[in-house]
């Protein structure tokens, strides 16, 4: 979260050179974003995780919502590493996903497995988890610039 500015001011550029076929729209949104509209982004996927471990707490681990979030959260990591890869540097997420993300996601998994209660992981079951990771990304920048770009009050 401490480099995003600071990531997104030097290297878009550089990216935006290097990758034309990207929508332009993307490299903007990148541009834009201040610290504080991101730190809020990830307090509010922060609820959203919470809610997934609520849920998985309240359903010994069984919740679809549960597993597909923790799918959602590892192969989020995945992105991280492969965007690291992609752009030949570093990117937001590339260190915390090595060190965090995929070995939660491994041991959590383990944990459900050995519980005899993770959902066999399916093709459909890996792109719902990752399309939630994607729709929960969308919406907590989406609150996050709402919430940042209103007008303080009176």
């Amino acid at each position: 979260m401490a480099a995003m500015t600071r990531w997104s001011r030097t290297r878009v550029p550089v990216l935006r050179a290097r990758h034309p076929r990207v929508p332009e729209g993307v490299w903007r949104r990148l541009e834009a974003m201040n610290s504080r509209e991101f730190a809020t982004a990830v307090g509010v996927m922060g609820v959203v995780v919470a809610a997934a471990a609520a849920d998985g707490y309240r359903t010994g681990g069984r919740s679809a919502f549960y597993q597909s979030a923790l799918d959602g959260f590892g192969l989020h990591g995945l992105v991280h590493l492969a965007q690291a890869a992609v752009t030949r540097g570093y990117t937001p997420g590339v260190v915390t996903s090595p060190l965090v993300v995929v070995p939660f996601t491994l041991w959590a998994r383990g944990r459900l497995r050995r519980a005899g209660v993770l959902r066999p992981t399916r093709p459909r079951d890996l792109a719902r988890g990752l399309g939630l990771a994607a729709a929960a990304t969308v919406a907590s920048h989406t609150v996050a610039r709402r919430i940042r770009r209103a007008p303080a009050a009176p």
